[in-house]
This record gives C-alpha cells, structure tokens and sequence, in this order.
C-alpha cells in the first residue's frame, strides 16, 4: 500500500484520511489511494486546483469539455454535496461509493431517486422522467419517436404510481425499483470492485490528458 501523505507533498481540499474514507464507504485504503491518483488526475485536467469543476467532470465522461448533458450535469450536482460548484475529494470517494457494487441497494434507490427528482420536490413527476430519458438518449445516440417516449412515460407512472396522483414519492419509488431490479443497472459500476488495478475508463476516457494538452 502506498504513502497517502508524504512529507512536502501538496494537500489537496477535502483531502480527508484513507483510513477513515473506508470506514465509511466499501472502498478499501488501497482503493481510496488509488481512486486519489484518478481525482488528481481528473482536477488538474483543466485548473490545476486540486478541486473538480463541472467543466472537467464533463471532459472527464465525454472527453469534450463542451458537450453539457442533463445526465452528466445532475450527476455533478449530486457529487457536489456542499453546493460549491466543484467536487473535492472526500465528496469524490462518497459519491462514487454509491456505485460500488457493494453499496446497499437502499443507498443506490435514494441517489437514483434524487437524480430523478431534478426539481427537488421530493416528488418524480412526468415532465422530469422525460427530460431523464432525452438526456440518456442522447448520451447513448439513441433515436426514439416522442409517442415512443410517452408510451416509456405512460408505462413508468402506470407501474409506479398507483394513486394515479401524477408525481412518484419516494416510497413508491422504492418499491418500483424493486419491482424492477434492472433500473438499478445505471447506478453500479462493476470495475469499481478492482479500482486498485483498473480504473473505469469507460466512464473516465483515458484519452483525457492527451486532448488537453492538443
């Protein structure tokens, strides 16, 4: 295992004790060291400021710091706890703990449920569910027919709402979930089991350093 802190070494904002960081997520010290060396990677990718922009977030899962997409933008949003507009890295390692595979499958519906809920209601409602999946569409190139995307909506708040009240509460976001196991699929990143020895590239492009420095 290596040194975390070495002696003269920069100390990064919300750089907090490996030790501690896996005490509270399903990371282990190697994994907390080793997602440290992606973080730095990824915050000094366009201001070397030891902290992750939005900007370099999106560069990060797109490798093009332009292209803004709903999905990526919430995603942040969620990342940044503190509401700063940046990412340290003790917010990093707990936001990406929830798509450990590892992490409780509650953990995973509540972080999903707060992705959905884009206006923070506390409630899913249809307009939200539909900008989701233009977002997701978008971010995988898919192309569908707007009757084909009501049809998705229609279907989503038959099955998850069932006082047909028009909006999705947490709860029956739960059990909705649970009912289908698959919506779960977007919220665990597999190679994060091996994050010592492989980092996500196919979330975090590897081409990044090299596009920044061209």
């Amino acid at each position: 295992m290596g040194c975390f802190y070495s002696k003269g070494e920069r100390k990064f904002p919300g750089q907090e004790d490996p030790i501690t960081l896996a005490s509270q997520t399903a990371f282990s010290v190697s994994d907390v060291e080793a997602l440290f060396e992606l973080f730095k990677r990824i915050s000094g990718s366009v201001i070397d400021d030891g902290l992750i922009s939005k900007e370099e977030f999106q560069l990060a899962i797109f490798n093009n710091r332009s292209k803004e997409n709903l999905f990526t933008s919430r995603i942040f949003d969620l990342f940044d706890v503190k509401g700063k507009g940046v990412i340290d890295f003790g917010d990093f390692v707990r936001a990406l703990n929830v798509f450990h595979p590892n992490a409780p499958k509650e953990v995973k519906i509540d972080f999903s449920f707060r992705l959905y809920d884009l206006d923070s209601t506390g409630f899913i409602e249809r307009h939200e569910v539909k900008q989701m999946i233009n977002a997701l569409l978008c971010e995988s190139e898919i192309k569908l027919t707007d009757e084909m995307i009501e049809t998705i909506i229609n279907k989503t708040f038959l099955d998850a709402d069932p006082n047909h009240d028009g909006k999705i509460d947490k709860s029956e976001w739960q059990n909705f979930v649970s009912e289908n196991p698959s919506l779960l699929k977007i919220m665990t990143l597999p190679y994060l089991r091996e994050i010592t020895t492989t980092f996500p590239s196919f979330v975090f492009n590897s081409k990044m350093d090299d596009d920044v420095s061209t």
